[in-house]
C-alpha cells in the first residue's frame, strides 16, 4: 500500500492570501463549493482556513485528514481509481515523455488531463466526487473544518500535483516505478543539431541583378482624399535615388560616397 505522507499546519496567513493558484487546484476548489449547500459555512471555512487552527494534513490513498479546534477529527474522502483505470493512466502519460516531464516538474499539463478524461480516467474532482466527515455537531456539508480542510489542501495541490495522484490511489514513487517498466518516448529535441548545421556549410548567394538595367520606380499616386501636402513628383525622385544607392550597395559591398550635406537634403 502506498504510504501516506504528512505536511506541516499551515500558519496564520494574511487576510487576502489566495487559494489556489494552479488551474488544477481551482479545479479541485470548485468542486468542493459546488458541492456545498451553505455559502455561509463557505465563508467561515475560508477564514478558518486562514486563521491557523487547523492541525498537521495527512494525505493518503481515498482521503485527506487533519484535526480541527477541539481535538475535532475532519476527514475528506476521495474515491480511489482502479487498477484499470490506474492503467489507461500510465499509457497517457507514457505516450509522451513531457508529461513525465511536467509532473516531475510539479506541473499538471491540460492535454493529460484531457487525454485521461477521454480515457475515462477522471484525474480532477468533480460535484459529488469529495465526501467531507467532521466529528463537530456542525450538519453542514461541508462544515467549515471540512471546508478549511480543502481550501488548505489547495495550497498543498499547488504545490505538487503528484498530491492529487495520491488521493486518487498512487503516490510519485509508485507511480514513477510502473512508468518504467513502459517503453518511453524518448524525448526529441527541436531544431537541427549545432554540428549537423555547421555540417552543412553555407550554400552561395544568388548573383546581383546586371547593373545595365534601367530601374523604372513605380508610379505613385496621391491616395484616398486627395492632396495630402506631399510633393508626388519628389517623393518618387527621392525613391528612384535610395533604390539606386541600395543596388550600388549590393554590388559593390561599401556604401556609396556622398556627402553630409547630401544626406541633408534627401531627408528634407
Amino acid at each position: 500500500m502506498t504510504a501516506a505522507r504528512g505536511f506541516p499546519a499551515f500558519g496564520p496567513q494574511r487576510a487576502g492570501a489566495r487559494f489556489a493558484t494552479s488551474w488544477w487546484g481551482r479545479a479541485w476548489v470548485k468542486a468542493m463549493e459546488d458541492t456545498s449547500l451553505d455559502q455561509v459555512l463557505l465563508r467561515r471555512g475560508r477564514a478558518y482556513a486562514k486563521s491557523g487552527q487547523l492541525g498537521p494534513i495527512t494525505v493518503s490513498p481515498g482521503r485527506i485528514a487533519a484535526v480541527a479546534e477541539n481535538d475535532y477529527d475532519t476527514v475528506v474522502r476521495v474515491e480511489q481509481l482502479t487498477d484499470a483505470a490506474w492503467e489507461r493512466f500510465l499509457d497517457q502519460v507514457a505516450a509522451k515523455a513531457r508529461h513525465i516531464a511536467a509532473l516531475l516538474d510539479r506541473d499538471m499539463p491540460h492535454d493529460l488531463v484531457e487525454a485521461a478524461q477521454d480515457a475515462a480516467v477522471p484525474l480532477l474532482p468533480a460535484v459529488g466526487d469529495l465526501e467531507p466527515h467532521c466529528s463537530c455537531p456542525d450538519w453542514g456539508h461541508p462544515c467549515e473544518h471540512a471546508a478549511a480542510l480543502c481550501y488548505q489542501a489547495s495550497w498543498l495541490l499547488d504545490a505538487d500535483p503528484f498530491v492529487l495522484l495520491l488521493m486518487r490511489g498512487r503516490g510519485q514513487n509508485e507511480l514513477i516505478e510502473a512508468l518504467q517498466q513502459r517503453d518511453i518516448p524518448e524525448a526529441q529535441p527541436a531544431g537541427v543539431p549545432v554540428a549537423e548545421a555547421f555540417a552543412l556549410g553555407t550554400p552561395p548567394l544568388p548573383g546581383p541583378p546586371p547593373y545595365d538595367v534601367a530601374f523604372t520606380p513605380p508610379a505613385l499616386e496621391p491616395g484616398p482624399g486627395g492632396d495630402s501636402g506631399i510633393d508626388v513628383a519628389a517623393l518618387s525622385v527621392l525613391a528612384a535615388s535610395a533604390a539606386s544607392r541600395a543596388r550600388e550597395l549590393l554590388l559593390s559591398g561599401r556604401l556609396p560616397r556622398h556627402t553630409e550635406y547630401q544626406d541633408r537634403v534627401r531627408l528634407a
